[in-house]
């Protein structure tokens, strides 16, 4: 069924609840990224054109469900006034008297922004009690936090049983459709690229695009367990030892589909803390020695993963092909990211889903060669494993 949306909602002289993502890098007291608080602005932004009062909840960092200094959304508030070019009010508490007070004071077309939601641990219990506290004063709700639509939490979902109706904002229309749109309807050929350190927790989103792609490249560490179920020698190589019969189940059914490493670069030695590793070496992806580990995969896997990228139509990506924290280790996500950006030029939809996949190209500086950088790393996944968000199923549909 089609997902409320917020253009669909009459607001004038409303109150409408948005729950947004605002969990932003604070530095000395002052926002230090504000690239989630521009995301949600389309959404205010409308809200306030219709003459909404419109109330902003969020979460910030994770507080251990007590109040933490540190945490307040206060900052943002002033970061978002500034951003809007007007007074975005706020409120240190997110429900009881003086925030009922508070709203109860909007004007139309008003901002304020509640204090942080996981201060109380209610929040993410998914308490009844305490939604029906955060709606009290609202009549619409709105979801534009796609990064937190795949939890059941009380801002997401629960809450949506206290309002008349509840839509999506411009953030998560725009992820729903993307996502949707490269999953059930991608234009041929499509690549998905899969990286990481672990096929734990890649296993579902594998096996549900394995039928749907025309390849599948799987780089960064989990490859060495593939390999190593081949039969490749890979050293000290990351391995999960009881996912090889997976790895050999999965290449049994992808086939020619599943593409990996032709090489790797090794090391003896690195320390992920100090951001160091020793020299490293480049060598075939089944030659590893015994006392060496895959840090990132080499430089004729890079050309062929391009080559692959490049003639694509539709690429979702998610993981990196190696320890891309460090720069010596990060040549081949950076490789990917080149690719990508290439493939979007030539004409590809390509789609980055969220968490180290969008930190990576992010720091490459060619997030906006690409046609969308997911915002929610866990939704993105788990929408492309097929599995229902309760963050988008607990909204109104438009029949």
């Amino acid at each position: 069924m089609e997902t409320l949306f917020v253009e669909d909602l009459e607001v004038q002289g409303k109150t409408v609840i948005t729950r947004v993502d605002f969990n932003v890098p604070l530095k000395d007291g002052r926002v230090d990224n504000d690239k989630r608080i521009r995301a949600a602005l389309p959404t205010i932004q409308y809200l306030q054109s219709k003459g909404a009062r419109v109330v902003l909840i969020s979460h910030l960092g994770r507080p251990d469900r007590r109040v933490v200094d540190a945490l307040s959304l206060r900052p943002v508030a002033d970061h978002l006034g500034d951003l809007l070019k007007t007074p975005v009010k706020f409120v240190n508490d997110c429900y009881g008297k003086a925030v009922e007070t508070a709203i109860n004071d909007l004007d139309d077309g008003q901002v304020i922004l509640l204090e942080n939601l996981r201060f109380h641990g209610e929040e993410t219990d998914n308490d009844p009690v305490f939604a029906a506290s955060l709606a009290k004063s609202a009549e619409i709700y709105v979801n534009d936090a796609f990064g937190t639509a795949h939890r059941a939490h009380a801002s997401t979902q629960a809450i949506t049983r206290h309002v008349k109706q509840a839509a999506c904002g411009y953030l998560v229309k725009k992820e729903l459709d993307f996502l949707d749109k490269a999953l059930n309807k991608p234009k041929p050929p499509f690549v998905a690229i899969i990286g990481g350190a672990k096929i734990t927790g890649k296993i579902d989103v594998i096996q549900q695009l394995l039928p749907k792609v025309d390849r599948l490249i799987i780089g960064g560490g989990m490859a060495c367990t593939f390999l190593k179920a081949k039969g490749a020698e890979i050293g000290a190589s990351l391995c999960e030892e009881d996912k090889i019969p997976l790895a050999k189940e999965l290449m049994a059914q992808g086939g020619d589909k599943i593409v990996l490493p032709l090489d790797y670069t090794i090391t003896d030695h690195f320390d992920f803390n100090a951001r160091t590793m020793n020299p490293t070496q480049q060598v075939n992806g089944d030659e590893i020695p015994k006392e060496m580990m895959a840090v990132d995969i080499g430089s004729a896997s890079i050309k062929l993963f391009s080559d692959i990228i490049l003639e694509s139509k539709t690429v979702v990506w998610n993981g990196p092909m190696g320890v891309a924290e460090i720069d010596a280790s990060a040549l081949g996500t950076t490789g990917i990211a080149k690719a990508l950006a290439g493939a979007t030029k030539n004409g590809a939809i390509t789609i980055i889903g969220g968490g180290d996949s969008a930190a990576a190209i992010e720091k490459t500086g060619l997030g906006d060669q690409v046609s969308h950088v997911s915002t929610g790393g866990g939704a993105s996944l788990q929408f492309l494993e097929g599995k229902p968000l309760p963050g988008i199923e607990a909204l109104s549909s438009k029949i």
